[in-house]
């Protein structure tokens, strides 16, 4: 009787373990869901008409600042190669020579420092438009497994 009551206490036990992996199972797909049902609610509610808008005026700002930059590197190439034909022709010396470069150098130096400042700005644009987490749960306060705040 002792090897039935054993078995039956071993078919009783596996019967358990199938049973409390079945509401493991399920807790684990109620969560996965839970994820699923969050991204597909953020999908719903994003305006991508919003969105968008928000992306083309920061592209035409940085357009209007790269022309804005490129007219004036244009401006600065023709006064340097304006100054460097008159440079020529009064003397052929080789300290003018240095003179240029150097001017040359300054130039590319202001040049260098507005397209800095360019990057900065653009990097404070892109900081504006406040991307805002709404998949998933921030709070430390909530247990994620039953989505209530504990006390």
């Amino acid at each position: 009787m002792s090897s039935s009551s054993e078995q039956d206490r071993e078919r009783l036990k596996e019967e358990y373990k199938e049973h409390y992996r079945k509401i493991r199972d399920a807790k684990e797909k109620l969560r996965r869901s839970g994820y699923v049902k969050n991204v597909n609610e953020a999908l719903q509610q994003m305006n991508a008409d919003e969105l968008l808008s928000s992306v083309d005026h920061f592209l035409g700002n940085v357009r209007d600042k790269m022309s804005l930059i490129e007219a004036r590197l244009d401006v600065a190439m023709d006064q340097f190669m304006a100054d460097s034909d008159t440079d020529i022709e009064e003397s052929g010396t080789r300290l003018d020579d240095e003179i240029r470069k150097e001017s040359a150098q300054e130039t590319l130096k202001q040049i260098k420092r507005e397209m800095g400042l360019l990057y900065t700005e653009i990097e404070e644009q892109a900081k504006e438009l406040k991307a805002e987490k709404t998949v998933g749960r921030t709070d430390p306060d909530v247990d994620p497994d039953t989505s209530v705040k504990s006390e």
